[in-house]
């Protein structure tokens, strides 16, 4: 019997799966697992939507903490950030997911695992790389590069002829995939980047600004080390910082991003983002890090936040390189201590102050008034020196007659 593990969430794609290879693959078996990674559904209910359209175990596993502490945080401490954009949310979910499914399979005997990435996007790379970074003896199985179903619409009338009832609407079939640190959106009047969304339909986590209360709110996030420890003075572990932070950020409209980004396999694609949370806490700990990060670390380190980011985005998270970025990045935080304040505002994130232990600004030399730290004679020596190149070029230009 050939034993399947499937990467199951419920909705449209992995809900089609199932009836698919039990009609296309004859006698197997089917584990449906489902990660959580806080994408706060009914997991009882899941399991059961799974058996009941045909699955022969279903399994959901737990890794919402593990998520927050070792792909959010180590990417927070980065700043890593994909075109500028994209806060990475499915993209570091996706590892977590296959590593647990491979972990099932494993235990189970499983010959194979299963996933509902199409072959278009960056989440095949993203379970498969994953898989051949631990097992790479399990087959993989992807239906959207096998199976004659060619769109949503045709997946929902695959489901409708079996008896089966579709997970969304015709008219609010986005793809969508929420977790933890963020929910994206996908499809529809999405795929026309000159069409303006309409918020008040679309978004699930956030209100549109516009919406968002006419007072300010003001919050309060403490790091030790580069990692999120308080809210308002209150101690949270990261996941449950994360999920206030997202309450916090949604009622004001903040962390709403929509983009057109390239993907791995070459074209372009839109969506939606809402990260309140994750927006929040990564303006905190931008503005904590340009008081104790000397001007050398914080140029090289945008750099390798830059190279963590697309190493992310393209799945390559079980990688040399991006371990041997994380140590780097891991180093850089030593001294990133002390406290972040922030107003929200309908959509926006304004700094409201900083302060660190360790913080490289000394008020003393950077102010008008003039200190013993620093004397303004100097300052024609070292332009001078600074302009030397710029001079002889310009004395070389002379004497030639350019």
């Amino acid at each position: 019997m050939e034993n399947i593990v499937l990467a199951y969430s419920g909705g449209l794609d992995t809900t089609v799966i199932i009836p698919w290879l039990k009609e296309n693959r004859a006698g197997c078996k089917v584990t449906a697992c489902c990660v959580d990674v806080g994408q706060c559904g009914d997991y009882a209910a899941i399991q059961q939507k799974a058996v009941k359209t045909g699955a022969d175990v279903a399994y959901v596993v737990n890794a919402r903490d593990e998520f927050a502490a070792d792909f959010i945080v180590p990417m927070i401490k980065a700043n890593a950030v994909y075109e500028g954009k994209y806060l990475l949310g499915t993209a570091l979910a996706r590892p977590l997911i296959a590593k647990k499914l491979i972990d099932v399979a494993l235990a189970d005997g499983a010959s194979a695992i299963c996933h509902g990435a199409t072959g278009k996007g960056n989440d095949q790379l993203r379970f498969e790389l994953t898989i051949k970074a631990f097992a790479p003896w399990l087959k993989i199985i992807a239906p959207w590069r096998l199976w004659d179903i060619k769109s949503r619409e045709d997946a929902m009338e695959y489901l409708q002829k079996r008896g089966m009832e579709a997970p969304a609407a015709k008219n609010q079939s986005y793809s969508r995939d929420q977790n933890l640190w963020h929910l994206s959106h996908e499809g529809l009047e999405l795929e026309d980047p000159a069409e303006e969304p309409d918020y008040r339909r679309l978004l699930q986590i956030s209100v549109p600004p516009e919406d968002a209360p006419d007072t300010p709110e003001y919050i309060e996030l403490t790091f030790e080390k580069g990692v999120p420890v308080k809210l308002d003075g209150e101690s949270m572990a990261p996941a449950a910082l994360i999920e206030r932070l997202n309450e916090i950020g949604g009622r004001n409209g903040v962390g709403i991003a929509d983009m057109v980004e390239n993907r791995v396999v070459g074209m372009k694609s839109r969506g939606v983002y809402e990260t309140p949370g994750g927006s929040i806490v990564c303006a905190a700990h931008r503005e904590l890090e340009s008081l104790c990060l000397d001007r050398q670390t914080a140029a090289f380190k945008a750099f390798a936040g830059q190279r963590l980011a697309e190493l992310i985005y393209a799945g390559e998270w079980y990688t040399p390189l991006r371990e041997a970025l994380s140590v780097f990045v891991d180093a850089t935080q030593e001294t990133v201590t002390g406290s972040s304040r922030l107003k929200l505002y309908k959509g926006n994130i304004v700094p409201a102050g900083a302060a660190s232990p360790y913080s490289l600004y000394n008020q003393a030399l950077s102010g008008f008034a003039t200190g013993d730290l620093f004397d303004h004679k100097d300052a024609e020596g070292f332009i001078n020196l600074s302009g030397l190149p710029m001079t002889v070029r310009a004395l070389m230009k002379k004497e030639r007659g350019l």
